[in-house]
């Protein structure tokens, strides 16, 4: 099997899965965005990818990331930024991106906003941190309402909603289960200061049905579209 058909195999066998999930919990199928983990793909592989109808990439390193989407300005592909955020990239970041998945701390929104295009508005979801992993990133869930009312006072910030990378041992229904009640949680408690509160990604290469089952809006997977990475982890 080629390259091509190879790729072509797996983004229809993602797919497939992700509708399949949908259906089992009676959801449809575009409720549902797959967002491909091209960190540490070449951009020809890219390429491929949207051309196979992949709209939505997720990177993890800004610079990296810079040199793929400056390749592609005339694309339509949407940006992610979906990797643990250092404060001397966030001007970079939010030139380059359109979505902000893994906002965890005020400095860091507060330097997102300011570095802004002024002509553009970043779409941003809040890591939480559910399981209380010192060695992931995320926001712990008593601290929320001080970075919620930041980026809600930010006009060049839409709040939209949350997002979680689970620990290695924790149970992914559980993990899963709990960010969607906390979501459904901050939307009773700001219902009426939300505009755009859709959005949570959540859920990857091997446990994206259970996702999908947990109310995720946004799946993301690497490894299951674009093989394995040489460090052997992925999406």
């Amino acid at each position: 099997m080629g390259e091509r058909d190879s790729l072509e195999t797996r983004i229809k066998l993602v797919k497939e899965r992700v509708n399949a999930a949908c259906k089992i919990n009676g959801r449809l199928p575009n409720s549902v965005t797959l967002l491909a983990v091209s960190k540490t793909k070449p951009i020809e592989m890219l390429r491929e990818a949207e051309r196979l109808g992949l709209k939505q990439f997720g990177e993890n390193y800004a610079e990296e990331a810079k040199e793929k989407i400056q390749q592609r300005p005339v694309l339509k592909s949407e940006w992610h930024f979906i990797g643990r955020i250092q404060s001397n990239k966030t001007r970079s970041i939010a030139q380059h991106f359109a979505w902000i998945h893994t906002v965890d701390r005020i400095k860091v929104a507060r330097r997102l906003a300011s570095h802004c295009p002024e002509e553009k508005t970043l779409q941003i979801l809040l890591q939480v941190n559910v399981d209380s992993d010192e060695n992931k990133g995320g926001i712990e869930e008593n601290k929320l309402d001080e970075l919620i009312k930041f980026v809600l006072s930010e006009p060049n910030l839409n709040l939209r909603g949350l997002m979680t990378i689970l620990s290695k041992g924790t149970d992914p229904q559980k993990g899963y289960s709990k960010l969607r009640d906390l979501f459904n949680h901050l939307k009773e408690i700001y219902a009426n200061e939300f505009h755009a509160w859709d959005t949570l990604s959540m859920g990857m290469s091997k446990d994206l049905e259970v996702a999908v089952n947990c109310g995720a809006t946004i799946v993301r997977v690497g490894t299951d579209i674009f093989g394995s990475r040489t460090n052997g982890k992925g999406f």
